[in-house]
Formats: C-alpha cells, structure tokens, sequence
C-alpha cells in the first residue's frame, strides 16, 4: 500500500494519481500498485510538481516498516537519524513588507 499526499500540484498531476489510487480525501492518494508503478507515479508527480509539494510513503524492509520520499519546498524536511527517518521543521522565514 502507499500513501501520497499532495499540496497545490496542477490537475493533470492529481487526474494522473487517480488512474491508478484512489483520493478518499482532497489532495490524499491511497492505493496498492507494484514497486515498479510507485516509483514511475514518483517520477512523474516530481517532473510536474511545479510550486506544489508532495509526500509519500510506501512500506520497506527497515525499522519502521516504512519510508518517506517528499518533493517539492515545504517546511517539514524528512532527516535521517541512524536509519531512522524523522520529521524536522525548518523555521518560518518572516514576510517582508
């Protein structure tokens, strides 16, 4: 099974997700499709995300069962920590007038 979450990606993006998962809420893919078809959807959403952004998450042979790919410019920045993968937020970047 995987897990793809998206953030302002154009609709041809989202229109090609959903031929192959289904969108149980807007912006969220779930779905189960081979290893091969995950990383060809991946390559594609990252060839197209223009100012979006996207996660996904797909299971693997490591601690936790899962790993996390992202593209795109968002806060949150998936760091390595002896194998594991953890979240860590990058700050705000205050707006100038």
């Amino acid at each position: 099974m995987i897990v793809i979450s998206t953030t302002a990606v154009p609709d041809h993006v989202r229109g090609a997700l959903t031929r192959w998962l289904i969108e149980p809420a807007p912006g969220l893919y779930v779905g189960t499709v081979s290893a091969r078809v995950r990383d060809e959807l991946w390559s594609a959403l990252g060839a197209c995300i223009a100012d979006g952004a996207a996660v996904c998450l797909h299971p693997a042979e490591n601690e936790q069962g899962f790993t996390i790919r992202t593209v795109g410019e968002r806060r949150r920045h998936v760091a390595d920590f002896d194998g594991l993968q953890l979240v860590r937020f990058l700050p705000e970047v205050p707006v100038q007038p």
